[in-house]
């Protein structure tokens, strides 16, 4: 039951310093594109790579996350709301997990 403490107080300093760190060793403004325009995608990336293994995972069936996810990405790609896209793709899962 010791160790949890250890364990707890570990993990609050890697936060802390993973938080603390860049606040105080860059003080200056970033003017390197390369590094911007990567700091930039980071928060695009982390949720899409939190959200697509449940996407794929969340179904009885690959087969209808699959094509749920590729009629999400179509309806997106042309300029549907987030709304209407996770209804539909939710509609097409219920659709498809009847019949397969």
């Amino acid at each position: 039951m010791h160790n949890v403490y250890i364990y707890i107080f570990g993990m609050a300093l890697v936060t802390y310093l993973i938080r603390v760190l860049p606040l105080t060793l860059i003080r200056k403004e970033i003017k390197n594109r390369t590094i911007r325009s990567f700091l930039y995608y980071v928060p695009y990336v982390t949720l899409a790579v939190m959200t697509f293994p449940a996407i794929l995972d969340a179904t009885q069936s690959p087969i209808s996350a699959v094509a749920a996810l590729a009629l999400a990405v179509v309806m997106a790609w042309f300029g549907m709301g987030l709304f209407p896209v996770a209804v539909l793709s939710s509609v097409a899962v219920f659709v498809l997990e009847l019949f397969l």
